[in-house]
């Protein structure tokens, strides 16, 4: 019963990120946005760490482990917010849904793992394709849009690499652990990038964006990552790797239908390209068994 509940809560909770981002930062302020969830989320992963006993290492290999995921908790995550000022909320899940082909390409670069079979190169040449009908799309629409799609492929990378070094480093941590020392580094960097910019909290805060950040600290940091962490323990990954394929699809139509984005129709002919690669990319390989 457990299984079934966790997956289609990871779909639900991934599916509804996307929007949760915009709707936190409609009062001007992303920055104020992802570092409200990003500080709740330490605060909460801290809270457990503590009620649980869970051993919480700060050794030199550790910290360099939070330093790599701190890339992705930061780099990334800031980069997603800033690009949702520009974008339909459905399309940075659409975006994100490359990042399996990312690191498994930074892998073979920085990690030595074994090449790629030809149907993971066809995989991520449909990929591209998709990915160049969507950047032709939104360019006719919005000029502005540019801006938020090449800020989404570099929050793609940093989400990427972060995940390929962390395996690099190789530390024996509990995913909470690190969860909760990712949290407190990039915590410093919003922090600094909070003073560098010169923010300042917002006057005025809708309930929608109040609600938004709480959602995102509670679910988006802390159990979405649980369950989906449960999830890779009691099923077989490439069962799990399904979920990317499902919440862009789900994305896209909440944004259309609760933030009444616009969808372009040569955009869902870009996303099923680029869904149609991910496939071919994480199951080619059992076509021709």
């Amino acid at each position: 019963m457990f299984i079934p509940f966790a997956y289609i809560s990871v779909i639900m909770i991934w599916s509804t990120t996307p929007l949760a981002i915009k709707w936190s930062g409609e009062n001007g302020s992303f920055l104020f946005g992802v570092s409200g969830r990003m500080a709740l989320g330490a605060l909460l992963t801290l809270l457990i760490i503590i009620l649980r006993r869970i051993e919480f290492p700060w050794h030199t290999t550790a910290r360099r482990c939070y330093f790599m995921v701190s890339l992705s908790i930061y780099g990334s995550m800031i980069s997603t917010y800033w690009a949702a000022q520009f974008i339909p909320s459905g399309l940075i899940s659409v975006l994100f849904g490359i990042s399996p082909m990312v690191t498994s390409l930074l892998a073979v670069m920085l990690l030595g793992e074994r090449h790629f079979s030809l149907n993971k190169w066809l995989g991520m040449l449909l990929g591209v394709i998709g990915l160049a009908l969507i950047f032709n799309t939104e360019l006719s629409l919005d000029k502005e849009s540019i801006k938020g799609l090449l800020a989404i492929l570099l929050a793609v990378f940093l989400h990427s690499l972060s995940a390929v070094l962390v395996k690099q480093t190789n530390a024996d941590l509990s995913p909470l652990a690190m969860t909760a020392g990712g949290l407190l580094v990039a915590l410093l960097f919003y922090g600094i990038t909070w003073l560098w910019l010169g923010e300042t909290i917002p006057h005025s805060l809708s309930w929608r964006a109040i609600l938004a950040v709480i959602y995102l600290g509670l679910f988006g940091s802390v159990i979405g990552f649980i369950l989906y962490y449960s999830l890779l323990k009691q099923i077989d990954a490439t069962k799990v790797a399904l979920i990317t394929l499902v919440t862009p699809i789900t994305a896209l139509l909440l944004g259309q239908n609760l933030n009444g984005e616009m969808i372009h129709p040569t955009m869902w002919i870009g996303t099923s390209i680029v869904l149609s690669g991910l496939a071919l990319y994480q199951w080619g390989e059992l076509i021709k068994k």
